[in-house]
């Protein structure tokens, strides 16, 4: 049995690394990506309603001790940070556009404070906006790339976010791999660039790791 080789544009812990082991995958892993922290304008104030749609804006919440009453968020890995760091989820949406329905719908007189990343994506504010939900937008990171090149041809390519494909595709093609993707709006900025696309059930590092496992078993 042939190798299987997979390039993880994010590095994994051991124990994820470790939900490969036993198998015939060689990975190779970088961090196509890299996060920094910018300064909280709302630091001290307690934020009424709060969207959260990532884990790097909840683990700077977190760490900052930011006062949250309510938290709409997306995810399962984000939810669990938050609930488990004592913050109060009212929901917890699949992607982002499931979560805006459910805020027009339920929440729709409701103000909020979307914490996001300067690379977020436009769904989510876009419709807000577009059905008059009122909100406001802090920039908790800065987002930058890392392009690296590849002379090896891989099986397979990990992404866990769209500014992950993007920095990979600066230097790199994807025409002979399949590519993993976290969720929905990874999957799409992967469309850009191929059709061999396999999404994770749940937006979690491990879910994408299983996908991998049931596909090459």
């Amino acid at each position: 049995m042939r190798n299987i080789r997979v390039l993880s544009t994010k590095k994994l812990s051991s124990e994820q690394q470790e939900l490969l082991g036993g198998t015939n995958i060689v990975l190779k892993q970088y961090n196509a990506i890299s996060i920094e922290k910018l300064p909280l304008v709302n630091n001290g104030t307690v934020i009424e309603n709060a969207i959260v749609t990532s884990q790097n804006s909840a683990k700077i919440l977190i760490e900052s001790k930011t006062q949250i009453k309510y938290v709409f968020c997306v995810g399962e890995k984000t939810t669990s940070l938050l609930v488990e760091n004592g913050y109060s989820v009212i929901n917890s949406a699949k992607n982002a556009l499931n979560l805006a329905e459910f805020i027009i719908k339920s929440h729709k007189n409701d103000s909020f404070v979307f914490f996001c990343g300067n690379k977020r994506r436009e769904e989510l504010p876009s419709v807000l906006s577009k059905n008059n939900i009122c909100f406001t937008e802090e920039i908790l990171y800065r987002t930058t790339l890392n392009p690296n090149t590849f002379e090896d041809v891989f099986d397979a390519i990990l992404f866990f976010s769209p500014s992950g494909v993007e920095s990979y595709i600066q230097e790199n093609s994807l025409e002979n791999s399949v590519a993993f993707c976290i969720g929905n709006t990874t999957e799409n900025e992967a469309k850009k660039y191929t059709s061999n696309i396999i999404v994770s059930n749940g937006a979690s590092i491990e879910n994408v790791l299983a996908q991998v496992q049931k596909y090459y078993s």
